[in-house]
């Protein structure tokens, strides 16, 4: 998922911040630090290579200074350390995304949410025109109107809305609507008339406008083509962008994260993540992946340099290729035909061809960029795998860490692949309970939806993966996430492959400390130890109780470098109780 925003000069922002009141969000207005912080009397987490659990936690300013006893760690405090009871709470290191879109989650702050059950409340297509309309009441005249979040699979049509039916909430305004994998959109007549796209158009490289009997555009965009609308569409301003990025950041810290990541971006969105980071206005550590087929110049000339824009806060690390699209929209690429499709043979199709794969792959792991590899379907995975391979054998590196993102259906001799190309994947492990039932009856047949994110086949081949949640085509929820990797449960109760389960200890480190390892991060963040940065998460209960308590943990505070920056229920944090 791309967002764009509109250019604004870097001095009326700041005005504008300013004239808002939003200074005191800033670190320089912040109070300081106490000069030592002692946690004592709970369940801590640690998520070290032992999986230690102890009972106080000692910070010295942003980092851990001790770890261990309660007396002990008494003992080594001064006199004007503040203590924090936990009360026998649980403590553990923040949670980070290991993919995701920054900041996603707020485009309800821009556009409707079209989500159906359990997101949301659209269950036909006449729900979804009713909530179109009702947001177009409110918009000024020529504004495009932008849903996100349908999905078709989920309405009782069984399809996606025509662009008749949206010509029937305006036949005037240019509507468009982005699908919730994120690889899909669908426009109005007014939609695809402004992308000036007509009988003769043509179909981009790795992507496809989906025409009638007559050659006329549907409204259906499929991949890259979807590239030809959206950008008019999700053209937000930036202050659209603020108030989409304050929304997520309230979201990510009410669910324990710690550390965002914007996984695909442009320049220009990369600079206004980074904009804000400076500012202090988005509290997270943020990592981002400048996309390639549209960041490329850039990276070429040095104007995106990884150096240049690490702050503390702020990270831009793995060059992202897109490879394919999605499962649930019929876009990415299997080895064998989808189980039920109009035409028996499909196999969904490539976004890139295997020779620019290759190509580009070699190219960043040439100059010694991290690769992060967009992959759903087995065709797709051999394609990276493949194009990696000769990545590898052109600028051998002993420790690349390229990712395989999603890698739905990687198969246990592509994990092998993974473990001796020095690969790593991110598996999109919710789709068990969002679209499980679907890839069984619908998507992939009983048999292959029972691997799809195969979390234990690559424990077996000691490959070291994490989790993720791909927000906001889920929300932002890691209970859900860490109790789909240990139960596999799908919306209907049944459980799609109980082979492929881990236990929650396994769950949690690929939400902590192999997140960190993941992104090159693991010498200062995910875990709890002497040295690191102390960005924590305390809990309602432990979550190491059993499934139940994955589903029904609530997050009490949230610290970032050592300070409290989300307590529920309240609009600050207090240091003691």
């Amino acid at each position: 998922m791309r967002l764009i925003f509109k250019s604004v000069a870097v001095l009326v922002v700041l005005a504008l911040l300013l004239a808002g009141g939003l200074w005191f969000s800033l670190y320089e207005f912040r109070p300081a630090l106490p000069t030592q912080q002692l946690f004592v009397n709970g369940r801590i987490l640690t998520m070290d290579s032992d999986n230690r659990v102890v009972n106080a936690l000692l910070l010295e300013g942003e980092q851990i200074a001790a770890v261990g006893d309660g007396d002990r760690l008494r003992a080594l405090a001064d006199e004007n350390a503040v203590v924090i009871d936990l009360k026998g709470k649980t403590l553990l290191p923040g949670f980070i995304d290991a993919h995701g879109h920054f900041p996603g989650t707020g485009l309800a702050a821009r556009g409707v949410d079209l989500s159906s059950p359990p997101i949301g409340s659209v269950r036909r297509i006449a729900d979804l025109q009713a909530q179109l309309r009702q947001a177009e009441s409110a918009l000024d005249e020529g504004a495009w109107l932008f849903g996100f979040g349908y999905d078709d699979s989920l309405l009782a049509e069984q399809r996606h809305p025509t662009r008749e039916e949206l010509d029937a909430v305006s036949a005037t305004r240019p509507i468009y609507l982005m699908h919730s994998s994120g690889h899909l959109g669908m426009s109005n007549t007014a939609g695809l008339n402004a992308a000036g796209i007509t009988l003769d158009t043509p179909d981009p490289e790795g992507g496809e406008i989906v025409r009638d009997a007559d050659g006329m555009a549907t409204g259906l965009l499929l991949e890259h083509a979807t590239d030809l609308v959206a950008p008019l569409a999700m053209d937000f301003s930036f202050f659209d962008f603020i108030a989409m990025s304050d929304l997520a950041a309230q979201q990510y810290l009410a669910a324990g994260v710690t550390t965002a990541q914007s996984g695909g971006v442009d320049t220009r969105f990369l600079r206004g993540l980074k904009l804000l980071s400076d500012l202090g206005r988005i509290p997270q550590r943020l990592i981002v992946w400048p996309l390639a087929d549209k960041s490329a110049e850039d990276l070429d000339s040095g104007l995106l340099n990884a150096e240049s824009l690490h702050t503390a806060r702020f990270d831009m690390k793995a060059v992202k290729l897109i490879a394919d699209g999605s499962i649930q929209g019929y876009t990415a690429h299997l080895h064998q035909p989808y189980y039920r499709h109009p035409n028996p043979s499909f196999r969904g199709f490539p976004r890139l061809s295997d020779q620019s794969l290759t190509e580009q792959l070699v190219k960043y792991h040439c100059e010694a960029y991290q690769l992060a590899i967009h992959g759903n379907g087995d065709e797709a995975i051999e394609s990276i795998l493949n194009a990696f391979a000769e990545a590898q054998q052109r600028c051998p590196r002993d420790d690349p860490r390229a990712i395989v993102v999603h890698a739905q259906t990687a198969t246990p001799a592509q994990l092998q692949r993974m473990k001796a190309l020095g690969m790593t994947p991110s598996f999109f492990v919710a789709h068990t309970f969002f679209w499980g039932d679907r890839h069984r009856d619908r998507f992939l047949g009983p048999a292959r939806a029972s691997r799809i994110s195969p979390l234990q086949d690559a424990l077996d081949e000691d490959l070291r993966f994490t989790v993720h949640l791909d927000s906001p085509v889920v929300p932002m929820d890691i209970g859900r996430l860490l109790w789909s990797a240990t139960t596999r449960q799908t919306r209907s109760g049944a459980v799609l492959g109980e082979e492929q389960r881990v236990d929650i200890w396994q769950a949690l480190r690929s939400v902590t400390i192999d997140a960190a390892w993941q992104s090159f991060e693991e010498q200062r963040l995910g875990s709890l130890e002497v040295g690191k940065q102390a960005d924590l998460v305390q809990l309602d209960r432990d979550p190491t109780e059993g499934a139940e308590a994955l589903l029904a943990f609530k997050v009490e505070r949230t610290w970032i470098g050592g300070r409290c920056v989300y307590q529920r229920g309240r609009d600050d944090c207090e240091l003691t109780e």
